[in-house]
């Protein structure tokens, strides 16, 4: 049955996700907001189709912290379900992206019209300006901006090295930066086919403002210590849950 219901669901993705670009192709020249419903739209059917074909289900814990004001977020980066799933939860956003994810057939030109902030990493100075100015032009036109601070997927159980970048824009841009912790990554493990059903928890900290704190190091440790902290809690329910994890909750549960 599990096999089933995934084998569904990537019908759905290699149906979908051609005819979604081509919508996207076709409505370029429309505005950025309108342009971006349709690329929302995507991400939210397949997180739809997660939930009622797959029966990996979510919850959220302090969606009151989402203000009415756009935000950095700074989210934990397990899988590929919050990069769909984050855009269901919070309002019209764009990615900090990896300039290389835009080659990718569809997804990646579908990515690109969704006006991302596309950096070159090789690139450290240039790449920083650009996301700066970027990030000022996506900030007017009213988005959310996404960052994934450790800069790649990290297993369940370990943290990974937390970057300044999303820290750096916050302040230079003064927005707000919004901690967002999960345990997707129990489910759906990295470059993963399966995907397993349960219920992933979504934890959204209260937000970290520039003007309160000394520099972006002192903001982003802040932010990574309150993630790590919601990490520690909420994991070890998932499948492919750390095992550190696992004997923490079972001790929890014990108790």
């Amino acid at each position: 049955m599990l096999l089933l219901r995934n084998l569904i669901y990537w019908l759905l993705v290699l149906i979908a996700t051609p005819l979604f670009f081509l919508a996207l192709f076709i409505g370029a020249p429309l505005p950025r907001r309108t342009r971006h419903v349709v690329g929302q739209s995507w991400a939210r059917m397949l997180t739809w189709a997660l939930w009622h074909i797959v029966g990996l289900r979510y919850r959220v814990i302090g969606a009151e912290n989402i203000g009415q004001e756009p935000g950095i977020i700074c989210a934990k980066h397990q899988s590929g379900w919050e990069t769909l799933s984050l855009q269901k939860i919070f309002p019209a956003q764009i990615f900090v992206a990896k300039q290389e994810l835009l080659w990718i057939p569809f997804f990646g030109w579908g990515l690109a019209l969704m006006n991302p902030i596309a950096i070159n990493r090789s690139d450290r100075a240039n790449a920083n300006r650009r996301m700066m100015e970027q990030g000022m032009n996506r900030k007017q036109h009213g988005f959310w901006i996404s960052v994934f601070p450790e800069g790649t997927r990290t297993r369940p159980g370990v943290a990974g090295r937390y970057k300044l970048g999303a820290a750096r824009l916050a302040r230079q841009l003064d927005m707000p930066l919004v901690p967002v912790a999960h345990n997707a990554g129990e489910f759906w493990p990295r470059n993963a086919f399966l995907k397993y059903p349960g219920e992933i928890t979504v934890v959204i900290g209260p937000a970290i403002h520039p003007a309160d704190c000394a520099g972006p190091e002192a903001m982003m440790r802040q932010a990574e210590q309150w993630i790590e902290a919601r990490q520690r809690e909420i994991g070890g329910v998932g499948p492919f849950a750390h095992a550190d994890d696992k004997a923490r909750r079972a001790q929890s549960v014990a108790a």
